[in-house]
């Protein structure tokens, strides 16, 4: 998984460590212990459904996500949360393990977090993360950046 996701981030020209650890990274409250990390800098990746079709809300572990402002960056009528299988189903990864990148998924990117130089992000697994900046990551990805805090 580490080198699937290593390989991916430098096809899109960004550079990162992956970092398997002991302690679960599921919650953001525990990826930002692992790390030693403010729970602001954690980078969680939450799957949506908008008007029908899968969406990666890649968020601040500070807030949780307006589903409004997010439907309204999204031109939709209607955004909820996925479901554990849809999320698998959508990118291949379990809730809790869902990077921002490695699936074919539109993704809108929190502007919370460009305030930070470094943000942590599901690797791929719930006891995997990665450090990566920001604003590079948002651009590779080609993520469109959006106020989504509550």
């Amino acid at each position: 998984m580490r080198d699937r996701l290593a390989d991916c981030a430098r096809g899109l020209g960004i550079q990162i460590e992956v970092q398997r650890l002991e302690d679960t990274t599921r919650t953001v409250k525990d990826a930002a212990v692992a790390v030693g990390a403010d729970e602001a800098e954690i980078a969680k990746s939450i799957v949506f459904v908008a008007d029908g079709d899968p969406v990666v809300c890649v968020a601040s572990g500070r807030h949780r996500i307006d589903t409004e402002k997010l439907a309204e960056a999204l031109d939709v009528a209607e955004v909820r949360q996925a479901t554990a299988e849809e999320v698998r189903a959508a990118t291949g990864f379990a809730i809790g393990g869902v990077p921002p990148f490695g699936h074919d998924l539109p993704v809108i990117f929190d502007e919370e977090l460009l305030r930070y130089k470094r943000v942590w992000a599901a690797g791929g697994d719930p006891h995997t993360l990665f450090a990566v900046d920001p604003r590079a990551l948002s651009e590779s990805i080609h993520a469109r950046v959006v106020a989504v805090g509550a």
